[in-house]
């Protein structure tokens, strides 16, 4: 759980500056520890020590929008889940922890990335659960995760490729602007290994919800549900959640909206819990 005096620190927004992504790294407070070794990779403790990630001090980290969408994916009824982009492999490691009758396959391009994702598979026992492939998500096929899916998860780069300042780290460069894969590219990724009815559900920031929705609905997939993500109470939203069927009817519903931060710089309780 989260310590008191983490709870009234005063954390910073979501807001990142120009040409970085929206997200910040996950609170320090989730964390029990961050322990680097001579290679530059540091293991931390999350979720009160349940899970251990490691992942490089200088290299893309995961933020709390990966826990946020985590989340959002063990709300629905689903056996078998892709990631798109799994990173250090935070996503299927929250999910399977948290529901062990779960088949979760993460798909990672960049080696470095795909190593920690497989180590940290390892690392948490859950090498019955998940499964790490290495290959562009552009060329995955059903045959690449063993028959369609029930839900494929998503949270993709932020940025256009043209726009914004291009990290020099060529892990963040990746994680933040669309420069190995589009918002296009995820969407039909998402169409291709779904099933009939299957659900995908992406964390995205709120000023692109018009190129997310048109994009799902273009795909095949019907947005179906949006929940935006705020900083804080009255402010404006910066990321959201959205989820669409392949092949659903049209209807869309908006959730209730959900604030990081309380007004004195104190996590929500929502958030909370799903740190928890």
């Amino acid at each position: 759980m989260i310590s008191a005096a983490a709870k009234h620190r005063t954390p910073p927004d979501l807001r990142q500056p120009s040409g970085e992504r929206t997200a910040k790294p996950v609170p320090e407070s989730i964390m029990d520890q961050d322990l680097p070794n001579a290679s530059g990779v540091t293991t931390g403790d999350f979720f009160q020590g349940k899970i251990k990630i490691r992942q490089r001090r200088n290299g893309y980290r995961f933020s709390i929008d990966s826990v946020i969408l985590a989340w959002e994916a063990g709300l629905r009824d689903a056996q078998t889940i892709v990631d798109l982009g799994t990173g250090c492999g935070i996503i299927p490691i929250i999910l399977a922890h948290r529901n062990p009758r779960l088949t979760v396959a993460g798909i990672e391009i960049q080696d470095p990335l795909a190593d920690l994702a497989e180590q940290n598979v390892r690392l948490n026992g859950l090498e019955a659960n998940i499964d790490i492939i290495r290959m562009d998500l552009k060329q995955a096929t059903q045959k690449t995760v063993s028959g369609r899916v029930d839900m494929a998860v998503a949270n993709p780069p932020y940025r256009k490729a043209g726009s914004g300042r291009i990290n020099p780290d060529s892990e963040k460069a990746v994680a933040r602007h669309e420069l190995a894969a589009t918002l296009a590219d995820i969407t039909a990724a998402a169409h291709r290994l779904i099933r009939r009815f299957g659900r995908f559900l992406i964390i995205y920031p709120a000023e692109r919800a018009a190129d997310l929705i048109c994009m799902m609905r273009n795909t095949g997939i019907e947005p179906k549900y949006l929940r935006m993500i705020h900083s804080r109470r009255h402010t404006e939203a910066e990321l959201l959640i959205a989820e669409g069927v392949k092949g659903g009817r049209p209807g869309l519903k908006i959730g209730p909206p959900l604030v990081i931060y309380e007004k004195e710089g104190l996590y929500t309780h929502e958030l909370i819990q799903m740190c928890e």
